[in-house]
């Protein structure tokens, strides 16, 4: 069975067991639906917008329709997508209340500083990255290999496509599926535990609880290997963390059509100081489609086989 069959099947047995058991009622605390969090908000505060918190309706309007330019015209250049495609979803995309960047905290708009530490394993990053880009498949990003995205967090920042989301609840756990990757997070909000400090997984240890009605998630246990990804901007860069990263993430519903998504994110490993940001998730039609990446995954095949024969050129006869 391919993986992304697997998920899909996973998911449905999520979804019809949520169904089949959810009490009818949740009131403001039901966050149940299909959504989507696509956006052009930068995640950081372009120089642009120096020292202003927010746009303008006229400088979020030209931002936007600069934007969705500069992705159409992405998508004539990229012969693996469709442009139609790519139009609708760059349509669908909005600039987040307005704000100049995701990030709130620091007021700047910026992600503080890596310490020391996390300086190295950067740049130990990149030297890995010269030398040897593709060793092994290891070598190669979660995306390439299609593990993660990037995407499905925590934090959730959005993706350059197929941006969309299903949330699921029962009274014991809260459910939310992604359409890109096809990643599932099952959040118990029951009281259990997080899980031993030894046990660590690539989204990490997700529990919840609800304060009032908003549903506050704490999320430990990561590996090193965890990235996660700010929203299309002009360069898709890869954010790593390390295995003290710790993610609070605080949904609430706005109103019908919209979730107020906020997020804490602390890694005294990676950066100086704790940093915070917030976004709109909105209501979207759906549905989700699976996420087939592997089914046709030929590129990571090709540049190992291309790398191995440049090894062979390159040794002497």
């Amino acid at each position: 069975m391919s993986h992304g069959l697997a998920a899909f099947l996973a998911a449905t047995a999520v979804a019809l067991a949520a169904q089949a058991t959810a009490p009818r009622g949740f009131g403001e605390r039901d966050l149940q639906g299909i959504w989507t969090n696509a956006t052009v908000t930068p995640l950081e505060r372009p120089a642009e917008f120096a020292g202003k918190e927010f746009m303008t309706e006229e400088e979020a309007e030209a931002y936007e329709k600069r934007r969705q330019l500069q992705e159409n015209s992405q998508a004539k250049d990229d012969i693996h997508y469709d442009n139609v495609i790519w139009q609708k979803e760059s349509y669908d995309k909005v600039v987040s209340r307005r704000r100049t960047s995701l990030v709130v905290d620091p007021p700047d708009g910026k992600i503080p500083p890596l310490t020391p530490a996390a300086q190295l394993r950067a740049a130990a990053r990149a030297e890995a990255a010269r030398t040897g880009p593709s060793d092994s498949a290891a070598s190669r990003s979660l995306g390439e290999r299609c593990i993660s995205w990037g995407n499905e967090g925590p934090p959730m920042l959005g993706s350059t496509y197929q941006a969309n989301l299903q949330f699921m609840q029962t009274k014991n756990a809260f459910v939310i599926r992604h359409e890109i990757m096809n990643g599932i997070r099952i959040v118990p909000i029951d009281g259990t535990p997080h899980l031993p400090n030894t046990v660590r997984l690539l989204h990490g240890d997700s529990r919840g609880r609800w304060d009032g009605n908003t549903l506050v998630v704490d999320t430990t246990n990561f590996t090193d290997n965890t990235p996660f990804r700010g929203p299309p901007g002009t360069a898709r860069q890869d954010i790593f963390s390390s295995r003290d990263l710790h993610v609070v993430e605080r949904f609430t519903r706005a109103d019908a059509n919209s979730i107020d998504y906020q997020f804490t994110v602390e890694d005294p490993s990676t950066w100086t100081r704790p940093w915070s940001g917030e976004m709109l998730i909105r209501k979207w039609d759906g549905p989700i489609f699976e996420y087939a990446c592997h089914e046709g995954n030929y590129g990571l095949g090709f540049i190992l086989s291309a790398a191995r024969v440049q090894e062979r050129l390159a040794q002497p006869r």
